[in-house]
């Protein structure tokens, strides 16, 4: 059918074909797109890289991500593009497994691990927790007979580990010294954690447990009843206390902010809350040198008791 309104079709043509133009004009206004670089006022997003922290069993592994997690969160707040998480391990062997391959970007060991640690190429950044309160402890059931290290002869002793320094050589070291024999003279078991030890004790299946102050202070805050039933008899003097170690490929700018960070702690409220969970009192400043004490006090351990890996 014919449009009855010709004039009418062609203004809603002329309008149509203006419509068309603008948005062909536009088209060729806008700049073409660049591949090249964005300048801008807003920085580009930064990668996040992760850290792995790994810590010898001091606790089963649920408590000890407990008490170690927020020290990782604590060291990402302060540095930008930082991600840490703490890893676990079964036991001691597992963890020492760990530090020999390399794996971990950091480390806390103990201070023989930390001379093993140094050979794997590992350097010290700061010492965790005051040299005093580094000792090893016998605990016994209360009522005990156990009075003094010759009442040990033939009874049975709970170790974490055999390389435990604090909670296994300077005790055999303090019994050797108080002349008990300390492979013929002891039933010497290794039950791969700090609170399997004082367990054994709690349970009777050992005569004492050893371990040291952190542990068995978590232990009686944890288990109050369990740890009424205790006592600790002995303690040996004290000696160097754990490494806060750095894998040396770390950027060394990297390893001096994780350093700067881990002194720092003491000073702000929410550190000392941090260092309370880990029952540190506080990050001293350390470096490899630090711990040639260590190694002067297992060569004599190693050469008049026994070699560390091998009871």
């Amino acid at each position: 059918m014919a449009d009855r309104h010709p004039k009418g079709a062609r203004w809603r043509a002329w309008v149509w074909l203006l419509w068309l133009g603008t948005l062909l004009l536009a088209g060729c206004d806008k700049a073409p797109h660049s591949a090249g670089p964005r300048y801008g006022e807003a920085p580009a997003q930064q990668q996040t890289r992760i850290y792995r922290l790994a810590v010898h069993p001091l606790h089963n592994p649920a408590r000890l991500l407990q008490a170690y997690q927020p020290l990782a969160d604590y060291l990402a707040d302060g540095i930008p593009g930082a991600r840490f998480e703490v890893e676990a391990s079964r036991d001691y062997a597992d963890f020492e497994r760990k530090l020999r391959t390399g794996g971990p970007d950091l480390l806390l060991p103990n201070p023989w691990q930390a001379l093993q640690a140094m050979d794997s190429g590992y350097t010290v950044l700061a010492m965790a927790g005051d040299a005093e309160d580094f000792k090893g402890i016998l605990v016994v059931r209360r009522g005990s007979p156990i009075r003094t290290p010759a009442d040990l002869k033939g009874r049975t002793l709970a170790y974490p580990s055999p390389t435990a320094l604090a909670a296994c050589i300077m005790p055999q070291w303090y019994l050797s010294q108080a002349g008990l024999d300390v492979n013929r003279d002891l039933v010497n078991r290794y039950v791969g954690s700090q609170e399997s030890a004082i367990m054994n004790a709690y349970l009777g299946q050992a005569d004492a447990g050893v371990t040291w102050p952190p542990p068995w202070r978590a232990f009686v805050r944890q288990y109050p009843e369990k740890a009424a039933e205790l006592q600790v008899i002995w303690e040996t003097p004290p000696l160097m206390n754990n490494a806060f170690m750095a894998r040396r490929d770390l950027p060394v700018e990297l390893r001096g902010r994780i350093r700067d960070r881990l002194l720092a702690l003491q000073d702000s409220e929410a550190g000392r809350r941090i260092l309370a969970g880990m029952e540190t009192a506080r990050f001293h400043p350390a470096s490899n040198a630090d711990y040639d004490r260590v190694r002067a006090f297992v060569a004599r351990f190693e050469a008049r008791v026994r070699k560390v890996e091998k009871p």
